[in-house]
């Protein structure tokens, strides 16, 4: 990850770069070593565009991860605050789409919806009405949100 972000800081032009090196705690009782992903949100949260990145990439990954859950809702929330660019939008908007109709709506989805909500769903909303399960009741729920919240 450290060597993306230095690609990112590049590309982005990021005048500069944060420290990403992990928290670590030592106490009598053990050593705490706090996920990278934690300093990443809050570059986000700070306005890095290298970090939003990363934040993004994260987002798109469906693989399982240690704290996955409660890191990919905290990057959610952290993207909703800060200044995206189209491309990262619209990378959010299909893993969102692809997610509904998928049926795959993890916990973290609720964060995702509320940064779609921000961002609008563009051109993705007719996807989702002909190819989302929309009998599936979570499902269903969601496109109603969207329908009412997201449709810029």
């Amino acid at each position: 990850m450290l060597a993306r972000y230095a690609e990112y800081t590049r590309r982005f032009a990021v005048s500069a770069p944060r420290d990403l090196t992990p928290l670590i705690q030592s106490t009598d009782e053990g050593r705490w070593i706090y996920p990278v992903m934690d300093r990443v949100i809050e570059g986000i949260e700070q306005g890095d565009p290298a970090c939003a990145e990363i934040g993004v990439e994260f987002i798109e990954e469906s693989g399982s991860f240690a704290f996955g859950r409660i890191l990919k809702s905290n990057t959610a929330r952290a993207l909703r605050r800060t200044a995206l660019t189209h491309e990262q939008e619209e990378r959010i908007r299909k893993r969102v789409v692809e997610m509904l109709e998928a049926s795959y709506l993890p916990r973290e989805f609720r964060q995702y919806a509320k940064l779609v909500r921000k961002i609008g769903l563009g051109d993705w909303l007719p996807r989702v009405t002909e190819q989302a399960e929309l009998a599936v009741p979570p499902v269903q729920r969601y496109y109603a949100y969207f329908l009412e919240h997201a449709p810029h």
